[in-house]
């Protein structure tokens, strides 16, 4: 995990890739090469001591640059819910049970008019999660089990969701991130601080 204190005071969000072509006539034709978005943060502005630029160093040195993939906290959007509130198990639908599926993908969902957009969740975080099948809270460990790694929800047996029934989570969860550099350049003209200017850091897709 990469240092929290850090991290809150990075700057950074979701980053499309859209392609606009201007006919002759001005109107526009829009297309989009991604389906979904890609975050991308400079946690350069978070390394506000001497403490920190190390422990920053330290981080960087064992993920080898770009070499090693890590989570991040996104203080703007770390929950299923509201960021300053606790994740419930009604915060966000999952799926539909059938009967016999057992296993469930964490999903966020963004928007809700005009075209949701629905968001993979592979790194939840451990213990955070809770469910709830057809408004009934399950007990995560004798219920249900969610792998940490892959954001995959997986009923036990006697507990599979009927037919119809809606499943829904809320969870905390961190980004699949790595540094998108290989060199960091570090300043220490500041007394006693120190800083490094840029620190880039992009999402890896699961």
């Amino acid at each position: 995990m990469f240092p929290l204190d850090v991290a809150l005071g990075a700057a950074g969000g979701p980053e499309r890739v859209t392609e606009v072509v201007t006919t002759a006539s001005g109107r526009e034709e829009r297309n989009t090469r991604r389906a979904d978005s890609r975050r991308r943060w400079d946690a350069g502005y978070g390394v506000k001591s001497l403490r920190a630029l190390h422990e920053v160093l330290a981080f960087f040195e064992e993920r080898r640059g770009r070499l090693h993939g890590f989570r991040w906290r996104d203080p703007t959007d770390p929950s299923s819910g509201a960021p300053d509130a606790a994740p419930t198990p009604f915060d966000q639908r999952i799926g539909t049970g059938d009967g016999t599926t057992r296993a469930f993908q964490l999903v966020k969902t963004y928007g809700s008019h005009f075209a949701p957009y629905v968001r993979t969740i592979a790194k939840p975080v451990a213990g955070s999660v809770r469910v709830a099948v057809g408004g009934v809270v399950m007990a995560e460990g004798t219920a249900f089990s969610c792998d940490p790694a892959s954001g995959r929800v997986t009923f036990a047996e006697g507990h599979v969701p009927p037919a119809g029934a809606t499943i829904t989570a809320g969870f905390r969860f961190d980004v699949p991130v790595r540094f998108d550099t290989d060199f960091l350049e570090i300043n220490l003209t500041h007394f006693a601080a120190g800083e490094i200017p840029r620190i880039p850091i992009i999402e890896i897709h699961p």
